[in-house]
């Protein structure tokens, strides 16, 4: 492993950060109102009325009416003003707007948030050692672990070897999402750099919806929204995701392209923590790639930061 974790830094507060915290009642207005707007009449089999609509979507009305609430009632939470909303009344909403399960979970975090400690937060994040020993044993697969806010807080000599040796960085700056909207060479390593991006700011809204008083969630959200006019426009979507698993297509400036397999392990004792591995399919030349970082050891993590 490269690292023992650090205590991360407040970053300089950003137009999105100045409060100190995300706006809990503007971050559930905003959302309701963008799945709203993605729903079209014939979608949910009401009637079109007129060629010409004010809204994009479904009206307020129309809305309430799928949900079984009164048109009254929904604007109020739209509005933001989701005080004393029952888990059912939520459950008709998210069914009327056709909300996945992260959607759901991150609606119900919005309306109903439950109680933090104050500054829990902003503590140092650790990682348990017998989870860093494991990572250690992982040799011939990439493998890290996230925390709140998408900080990476302990990888192996792969992970370094794929994603660069994030030793080398400030403790506060061994953030995805910093890495991804702010580092140039990440543009390169990922062939599909939009999605990975979008998947990023769609992790970013989990976590600001379990933990909109985090200073240091709206603090960084703030300066990658000045930063960055990518990160301001995914942000505006209101997207939610959970980590889950899939591929990944990169190009890797020493072995060229590489297709891996990631799989997310959340942590039953920590559910802020997140372990996550790649592998390649056996006997691909993304297999053979994987074996020859291996076998270059600490060369290799020159890659991405320092071109060959």
């Amino acid at each position: 492993m490269d690292e023992q974790p650090e205590a991360v830094r407040e970053p300089p507060l950003g137009e999105a950060g100045t409060a100190g915290a995300l706006d809990r009642r503007a971050e559930l207005s905003e959302f309701l109102r963008t799945r709203r707007a993605r729903l079209k009449p014939e979608d949910v089999a009401l009637p079109t009325f007129g060629r010409h609509r004010r809204v994009p979507g479904l009206r307020r009305e129309e809305l309430a009416q799928l949900a079984g609430v009164s048109v009254a009632y929904y604007t109020r939470l739209e509005q933001g003003n989701g005080r004393n909303v029952s888990a059912e009344v939520l459950d008709a909403i998210a069914r009327a707007l056709r909300l996945n399960d992260a959607e759901h979970a991150h609606l119900t975090h919005l309306a109903k948030p439950k109680a933090h400690k104050k500054k829990r937060s902003a503590r140092p994040q650790q990682v348990r050692s017998a989870l860093r020993q494991l990572i250690d044993t992982l040799d011939g697969l990439p493998a890290y672990v996230t925390g709140r806010r998408s900080d990476i807080l302990v990888w192996n000599r792969m992970a370094a070897a794929v994603f660069g040796d994030w030793s080398e960085l400030p403790a506060n700056e061994r953030n995805w999402a910093r890495m991804v909207f702010l580092r140039p060479e990440y543009r390169d390593l990922y062939v599909d750099w939009e999605q990975k991006a979008a998947d990023i700011v769609s992790y970013l809204r989990m976590d600001a919806g379990c933990h909109p008083d985090d200073p240091l969630l709206s603090a960084l959200v703030g300066e990658l929204s000045v930063k960055s006019e990518e990160f301001r426009r995914l942000w505006a979507t209101h997207d939610v995701k959970e980590k889950s698993h899939g591929l990944k297509h990169m190009r890797h400036p020493l072995v060229g392209d590489l297709t891996l397999s990631f799989e997310t392990f959340h942590l039953p004792d920590d559910h802020e923590q997140t372990l996550i591995t790649y592998h390649a399919e056996p006997g691909s030349p993304s297999a053979e790639a994987l074996r020859l970082l291996a076998s270059w050891g600490t060369d290799a993590t020159r890659a991405p930061s320092v071109r060959p």
